[in-house]
C-alpha cells in the first residue's frame, strides 16, 4: 500500500491571496443561470412524485379550500421548502387537456357537493329541500323551502336557512346547547356571603387542581355516640312507583340539633382532651369534600386557636338546605331572572327540599320500637323543649389523616344517622334517610326528568340516573355523609307535588335502598379525592396564625378562595338583628 503524505495533498488545493482555506471565491460562470434554491442538512426526503394530490389543470390543491396545505407532511416543512417552486415542471400546452378517466361506478342518485366534514342528507322531518346544493366546511345546505333537516347522525337541524351540521349540530357551527339558549338570561349569582374590604384573600384555588388531590385513609373508629334511634318502618320498602308504595307525606312537629362545630359541647370536652388536632361536622366536611361538583355559591368559617383547628360554619349557613337541580344544565330561574313561577325559584326548592326531608325522616320510622345509645341526646333540654324530640343519633368519630408516623394529624367528626332496622340475621343495621323531590317535569329547570308517577316502576334506573345527573353534588354529600357514620345502607324516597302548582302537599311515591359504598361507586364518587381536599385545606390554615378564616365558593365561576377575616366577623350581625327588633316593638 503506498504511503499517505499530507504535504502532497496540501500543495495541491488552490491558494487564496488572503491564504485562508476553502474553495476560491469566484463562481463558475457556467452556473449563472442555473437556479438555486437554500437547503439544510437537516432537510428531510418527500416523494419524487406524488400521484395520489389531487391537483387541478393549474396545480393548486383544492381539498376543502385549506391552500395547498398537506396536513399529511406538515412535519415537513422546513428550510428551504418554499422556493422548491422553482424547479416544478411546466406542462406543455398540448397537455392541457389531459385528464384521467374515472372507470368506477358511480351512484345514480344526486349527491351534493360538500366540502370538509360534509355528509349525506337524511330526509328526516321537515327535510323539504331538495339535494345538491353545495356549502364549504361544516356541512351542506338544504334549498331555502326546506323547514331544517337532519345531520348525519340523526341530529336536527336549525331553522336558520335551513342549515344543519353534518355531525348533527345545529346551525353551521354545530351548536350543543338548548333551545333558544341565546335568549335567555345570563346566570350572576351573587356570593353566599358578603367580601367585605378589610377581608384578605391568600389562596385561590382551582377546580381542576381540586380533582386531581389523593389521600388514602382508614374507615375510621367511633369516639362516642349520642342520642337513639327509631326502627324504619318497612312497609315503605313496597316497590317504587305502584299505587301500593304511595303514602301521603304528613307534616308532623319534632326537634332536631345541628350545632355549629365551635358550639358542640361533645366536640369542646373532646378537644380540651386533645383526641384530635381537627374537628367539624359531617355536613360541613361533605361540602368540602364534594366541592368539585358544587355550583351553588357556599362559604365555610374555618377558626384556629392554638393547635386546634375548627372547620365550622356561620349562622343560618346555605349548607344547612338542601338544593335542588344545582347540577343540571338548565338550572332553576330565580324570579329576577324571568322566572315566571316563584315557587319554582332555587330558594322556594330549597326550602321545600330541607322540609320534605325533615318530615320524611320522621314518617318513614315506627316510635314504638327504640334503639338507645350509650349517651344521651346532649343538645336536648325537656324543661326548655316542648316538642318531643325526633330519631337522631350522633356518632363522633376519629379519621387518621397522617401523612407520616412524625407528624399526626387525626380529625374528629359528628355524624348523624336517622334509623335502625334488623337484617334477615337478626343485626342492627343502622341507615341514614333522605329524600329526594319532584317539583314539576314540564316546568323550566327540571333538567329533563322523568314523570315519576309513570316512570318509577318501569325505569327506575334511568330516573336515579337523572337524579345522579341533575343533583350530583346533593347525592355525594348524602353519599360521603353515610360513608363518614359507617352506616351500613341509605334509603332514599320519591316524594313529588300532589299538585305540580302547590308546594305545600306532597305524597312519597317509594322508597330505594343502597349500600353507601356502592352508590359511591356509581356515581363515581372518589373518597380519597375528598380527603385529599380536606388535607390540603387542612395544611393551608395549619401554616397561618391564629384567627379566624372563610372558604368561599366563587357563585359564578369554579374557584375557591380563602379570605383571613376579622375574629369578631359574624358576631355582630345577630345582636343587630336583636337590636332592631327591639326598636321595631
Amino acid at each position: 500500500m503506498a504511503p499517505f503524505k499530507l504535504s502532497a495533498l496540501i500543495a495541491a488545493l488552490p491558494e487564496h491571496e488572503t491564504g485562508a482555506w476553502g474553495p476560491p471565491s469566484g463562481v463558475d460562470s457556467s452556473l449563472n443561470e442555473v437556479p438555486y434554491a437554500p437547503y439544510s442538512k437537516g432537510d428531510k426526503l418527500g416523494r419524487m412524485a406524488d400521484w395520489t394530490s389531487d391537483n387541478a389543470k393549474d396545480g393548486g390543491n383544492q381539498r376543502g379550500g385549506r391552500g395547498g396545505y398537506n396536513r399529511n407532511y406538515r412535519d415537513q416543512q422546513v428550510y428551504g421548502a418554499g422556493t422548491s417552486s422553482l424547479f416544478s415542471y411546466q406542462h406543455a400546452e398540448d397537455e392541457a387537456s389531459f385528464s384521467v378517466v374515472d372507470n368506477q361506478r358511480t351512484s345514480s342518485k344526486p349527491r351534493g357537493s360538500f366540502g370538509r366534514g360534509g355528509g349525506t342528507i337524511f330526509r328526516g322531518r321537515g327535510g323539504r329541500g331538495a339535494a345538491g346544493q353545495t356549502s364549504g366546511r361544516g356541512g351542506a345546505q338544504q334549498q331555502a323551502t326546506g323547514r331544517g333537516g337532519y345531520g348525519a347522525r340523526g341530529g336536527r337541524g336549525g331553522r336558520d336557512e335551513g342549515r344543519f351540521d353534518a355531525r348533527g349540530g345545529r346551525g353551521g357551527r354545530g351548536r350543543r346547547f338548548g333551545w333558544k339558549d341565546y335568549d335567555k338570561p345570563q346566570r350572576n349569582r351573587d356570593a353566599s356571603v358578603n367580601i367585605k374590604p378589610d377581608w384578605k384573600m391568600l389562596e385561590e384555588i382551582d377546580f381542576n387542581r381540586l380533582a386531581k388531590l389523593n389521600l388514602e385513609t382508614d374507615e375510621g373508629e367511633d369516639v362516642d355516640s349520642y342520642g337513639f334511634l327509631y326502627y324504619y318502618d318497612r312497609q315503605y320498602d313496597k316497590p317504587a312507583g305502584t299505587k301500593a308504595a304511595e303514602k301521603k307525606l304528613i307534616v308532623q312537629d319534632r326537634v332536631f340539633f345541628n350545632p355549629t362545630t365551635s358550639e358542640d359541647p361533645v366536640i369542646q370536652q373532646l378537644a380540651e382532651k386533645d383526641e384530635a388536632t381537627i374537628f367539624a361536622t359531617d355536613s360541613v366536611l361533605s361540602m368540602l369534600m364534594c366541592a368539585p361538583r358544587s355550583i351553588y355559591p357556599w362559604d365555610i368559617v374555618i377558626i384556629r386557636e392554638g393547635n386546634k383547628l375548627y372547620i365550622d360554619k356561620r349562622e343560618g349557613s346555605q349548607l344547612d338546605f338542601v338544593s335542588v337541580n344545582e347540577n343540571a344544565a338548565d338550572p332553576p330561574l330565580e324570579v329576577a331572572e324571568g322566572n315566571k313561577d316563584s315557587i319554582n325559584s332555587p330558594q322556594a326548592l330549597s326550602m321545600e327540599a330541607t322540609f320534605i326531608n325533615q318530615n320524611f325522616a320522621i314518617q318513614t320510622v315506627n316510635e314504638e320500637s327504640k334503639f338507645e345509645f350509650d349517651n344521651e341526646n346532649p343538645f336536648y333540654s325537656p324543661e326548655e323543649e316542648s316538642e318531643p324530640l325526633g330519631s337522631k343519633a350522633y356518632k363522633y368519630r376519629r379519621f387518621d389523616l397522617s401523612l407520616n408516623d412524625e407528624e399526626p394529624v387525626f380529625l374528629i367528626v359528628r355524624t348523624e344517622l336517622d334509623a335502625v332496622m334488623k337484617s334477615p340475621n337478626g343485626e342492627d343495621l343502622f341507615l341514614t334517610v333522605k329524600a329526594l323531590n319532584e317539583f314539576d317535569d314540564r316546568a323550566q329547570g327540571s333538567g329533563g326528568a322523568l314523570n315519576w308517577r309513570t316512570k318509577l316502576s318501569s325505569q327506575r334506573g334511568a330516573v336515579v340516573a337523572t337524579e345522579m345527573k341533575n343533583n350530583s353534588c346533593k347525592l355525594a354529600r348524602w353519599t360521603a355523609q353515610s360513608i363518614l357514620a359507617k352506616a351500613d345502607l341509605m334509603k332514599l324516597g320519591f316524594v313529588s307535588r300532589a299538585n305540580p302548582k302547590d308546594s305545600n302537599k306532597h305524597v312519597i311515591l317509594g322508597v330505594v335502598g343502597y349500600k353507601p359504598r356502592e352508590f359511591a361507586n356509581q356515581m363515581n364518587l372518589n373518597l380519597s379525592n375528598g380527603w385529599g381536599i380536606v388535607r390540603t385545606i387542612v395544611d393551608m390554615c395549619l401554616h397561618m396564625p391564629e384567627g379566624k378564616y372563610v372558604l368561599v365558593k366563587d357563585p359564578n365561576k369554579p374557584v375557591l378562595r380563602l379570605y383571613e377575616v376579622p375574629l369578631n366577623t359574624f358576631d355582630e350581625e345577630p345582636e343587630q338583628e336583636a337590636i332592631r327588633e327591639e326598636e321595631e316593638e
